[in-house]
């Protein structure tokens, strides 16, 4: 079987999620102990990754913050494209005074950059992580709107919909015989991208101490702590640094299309 750019990204996926979400079950450090007398330890046999400036060991510390960043965007991605796809489904279907009120909440949504939009947000409630995914949702739901309605209006029309409707089929099997197929293709894409941009927006913010606090572990907050030990210990600013490149290629990676 020819080895794909997906294939690769999809490796790479799975050994960063296995590394995320395994690691605890073999490995029963504390991300948040300190032992001070650790500090700028570099990595050796008995701790691969090292540890930080307060002693803190790095390889539960970038287990945890890979989850967190996970967790959150897929809940962001899982939550946006729920609202997404239903307001495109009934705005395909209906059309009308539906389509307009919906795109002008959409137009709303977009009127603010959507960093600016999540730190609108977070200004209201501090420190809180549930308006990061609020604010990181609000952002990303309308791509899937747009998508889900420019995908499904023509098919909307389209004789074999009007042909199982006459015939008296109900909207789940019209939903599933006419639309989906047509849907699913485009809305792996869309997910994707959605989520390595909602990776992105939890770095950056994180980066910003917005959201996120320490001692939290989180991929940004860890480079804006790790930032001032950059030239006495490099290893330990690379590693966050390394897990986001490599998670963000390896969702560019699948997204990418292979060319005959």
């Amino acid at each position: 079987m020819k080895l794909t750019s997906r294939h690769v990204g999809l490796l790479l996926l799975a050994l960063l999620l296995s590394y995320a979400f395994l690691l605890p079950l073999f490995h029963h450090g504390d991300p948040l102990q300190q032992e001070l007398l650790n500090m700028l330890q570099p990595p050796s046999q008995a701790n691969l990754l090292g540890f930080d400036h307060l002693g803190r060991d790095m390889l539960p510390r970038l287990s945890a913050a890979l989850r967190l960043s996970l967790g959150l965007a897929a809940l962001c991605v899982i939550s946006a494209m729920l609202v997404g796809v239903l307001a495109g489904v009934l705005s395909a279907l209906y059309g009308g005074v539906l389509d307009r009120v919906v795109s002008m909440l959409g137009d709303m949504c977009l009127a603010l950059p959507g960093l600016l939009l999540v730190l609108l947000l977070a200004a209201i409630a501090p420190d809180s992580p549930e308006m990061l995914w609020l604010g990181i949702s609000l952002v990303l739901w309308v791509e899937f709107f747009r998508v889900t309605r420019a995908t499904l209006r023509p098919i909307v029309h389209s004789p074999g919909m009007q042909a199982s409707k006459l015939l008296g089929f109900n909207a789940i099997y019209r939903f599933h015989r006419h639309l989906w197929p047509a849907l699913a293709p485009v809305l792996l894409t869309v997910a994707l991208f959605s989520f390595s941009s909602a990776i992105m927006a939890v770095s950056a913010l994180g980066f910003i101490s917005v959201g996120v606090r320490p001692p939290t572990p989180e991929l940004g907050l860890m480079m804006t702590e790790l930032l001032p030990f950059a030239w006495e210990a490099p290893w330990l600013l690379l590693q966050p640094v390394v897990a986001l490149f490599l998670l963000l290629i390896s969702l560019n990676l699948m997204m990418k299309k292979e060319h005959a």
